[in-house]
């Protein structure tokens, strides 16, 4: 496993970038304090000890997004992993349906609450870490450049159109299925293309700006990406909520309550940090993106050799399947793949 200390500097730092404290009653911030607790309670009791060295029968790969997970992915549990024995649908939590009798992988970027869906005794669970400001960064870029394929459309009324009629038709997960894409790809489009509607009576060339990250009259700039309230609800400390279980997409019926109260009285996060170091201990894996190779080699020789030999043997050439065409298990592809079909549907991943 990464080290401890590296894990905690990174989570602590996570923590620290939080909403600006609310001013706020001694009663609110007790009523939260006990919500908080209790949910960390909670949390703890669920958590399932035993050897966390070995893996168990369910590999369930917790992909924190932008932090390098496409490259395990495609290199490591693709060439480990048949497309029969990935759960279908993992990224789309919709149509997720963990109940297929084959089922021995999921891949996900839905939170950690998605093991109330698994049988937690029989589930390992591997993630990466990323240093939190870069990963912002990394998720504003992506954000951006996801949204502006879309501005291959006239106006936004034709780009919402096209999209709907494709996605009923298509059985493929798509980056508008997946979280938080589905919440950043969407508000980001409509920003550029109310810029772009307006840019008809801006007389400065964006080309003559030089900061790509503050391109005012082409894209919204960083400073003010971070400080929506979408960023604050979704992107601040999106990794420590996502191993938590607590994002906007948690399984988890009382996580916007926590995470309400935490963005509102930070001193509470220390509970949530705390819960957070115990899950990534109880983990069989977890890699640093800041440290890719000795990350990808300890999780080879960690997670890799277990599948094979738990499989009786080395079966590559067997599991590189064929194309399964249109079949639920097709959809299991990464959504943040950059080999995306961008001029007939920039919105669909392969």
């Amino acid at each position: 496993m990464a080290r401890p200390l590296a894990l905690a500097l990174a989570l602590l730092l996570a923590v620290s970038v939080t909403a600006l404290p609310l001013v706020s009653s001694a009663d609110d911030h007790a009523r939260c304090e006990g919500a908080v607790k209790g949910w960390a309670d909670s949390a703890g009791e669920g958590d399932n000890g035993g050897d966390k060295l070995n893996l168990k029968d369910l590999l369930f790969f917790l992909h924190i997004p932008r932090t390098g997970g496409r490259t395990y992915f495609h290199c490591f549990l693709k060439k480990l992993y048949t497309n029969a024995q990935e759960c279908p649908r993992s990224y789309d939590k919709l149509r997720f349906d963990p109940s297929h009798p084959d089922c021995t992988l999921v891949v996900s970027h839905d939170d950690y609450s998605l093991t109330s869906k698994l049988p937690r005794e029989r589930t390992s669970v591997v993630t990466i870490l990323r240093n939190p400001v870069d990963r912002v960064f990394s998720t504003y870029e992506f954000s951006v450049e996801v949204a502006a394929r879309f501005l291959v459309h006239p106006n936004l009324t034709s780009a919402k159109t096209m999209t709907s009629r494709v996605l009923t038709k298509s059985r493929a997960v798509s980056t508008l299925d997946i979280w938080p894409w589905k919440y950043l790809v969407p508000w980001m489009r409509e920003d550029l293309f109310s810029r772009r509607d307006a840019r008809g009576n801006d007389s400065v060339p964006s080309s003559k700006k030089i900061n790509a990250y503050d391109v005012e009259d082409m894209v919204m700039p960083l400073h003010q990406y971070i400080n929506d309230p979408v960023a604050h609800e979704i992107i601040h400390n999106g990794a420590t909520f996502q191993i938590t279980g607590l994002t906007n997409n948690s399984y988890f019926d009382g996580a916007h309550e926590v995470r309400h109260c935490v963005r509102k009285h930070p001193d509470l996060g220390r509970f949530v940090l705390q819960v957070a170091k115990n899950r990534l201990d109880r983990m069989l894996y977890v890699g640093l993106t800041e440290d890719h190779e000795e990350s990808a080699r300890l999780f080879a020789h960690m997670v890799g050799a277990q599948v094979l030999s738990q499989s009786g043997a080395l079966k590559l050439d067997v599991q590189e399947d064929q194309p399964s065409g249109t079949d639920s298990h097709s959809s299991m592809l990464d959504p943040e793949d950059e080999e995306t079909n961008e001029h007939m549907h920039p919105w669909l991943e392969k």
